[in-house]
């Protein structure tokens, strides 16, 4: 299933796709994608950004540790872009949010990039803001952003988060204007971008369950489900010959 051009469509009708979207993912992930000792939660206020998913480890107890998953140094993450920090060390020794749930502790957030993330400088600068709270706070973290870069965001969302935490070069491919971007918060913060274009397959990408560990988000299968079910009378712009 090709990535659609969202752009072409009233933000309302990507908030319903996106609404069923979400909750195919945290389905995908409870139905046998996280190991045991996890669970995944939608839409849940947890003391910070309010994420579309939340992944979150149970109380351990004395004597277990929480496996599985995919270990990075056997099967590195496919991506296109790769890059790390551990300068967020001393950052982390600041006063920064400290996340909470009552069913557990959040171990990794994704969040789908909707139109009202980036229709004004405020908004984004929020988003950007947030997600690197989060990151510092040790939580692992899974953007999709199926928007292209505007004046707000001219290299895409990654750029803006990755500049709160090194400053470095970053450019999308001209031909890739589309983002996914999976970090890992460990003592090092590493992020695994992928850009994607319309028209591409959405390829799997990592959430991070320790920076070691992580399980693949069915981005694909679950776009598709999602796409089965919106409304018919709401897909011909988006079947539309592109331009």
């Amino acid at each position: 299933m090709p990535i659609h051009d969202w752009t072409r469509v009233r933000a309302n009708r990507f908030h319903d796709f996106h609404q069923s979207w979400t909750i195919a993912i945290r389905n995908a992930l409870n139905g046998g994608l996280l190991p045991d000792g996890y669970l995944a939660m939608a839409e849940q206020i947890t003391g910070g950004p309010e994420p579309d998913v939340v992944t979150l480890s149970l109380p351990i107890k004395p004597g277990e540790g929480a496996t599985g998953g995919l270990a990075v140094a056997e099967t590195p993450p496919k991506v296109r872009m790769q890059t790390q920090s551990n300068a967020v060390t001393y950052a982390r020794k600041a006063n920064r949010i400290t996340i909470h749930h009552p069913d557990g502790q959040v171990v990794a957030v994704i969040e789908i990039v909707s139109p009202g993330n980036k229709d004004s400088k405020h908004a984004v600068r929020s988003f950007a803001r947030k997600a690197t709270e989060f990151l510092l706070a040790g939580v692992n973290l899974l953007i999709v952003d199926l928007f292209p870069p505007s004046k707000r965001d001219p290299q895409g969302v990654h750029k803006l988060i990755w500049d709160r935490i090194r400053d470095e070069p970053f450019e999308l491919p001209p031909d890739k204007p589309l983002t996914l971007a999976a970090y890992s918060a460990g003592t090092t913060i590493t992020g695994y971008i992928e850009p994607v274009a319309v028209g591409d397959t959405l390829p799997d990408m990592p959430i991070f369950l320790t920076p070691g560990r992580y399980v693949p988000c069915p981005l694909e299968a679950t776009y598709q489900a999602s796409w089965d079910v919106f409304p018919k009378a709401l897909k011909g712009p988006l079947l539309e010959p592109p331009k």
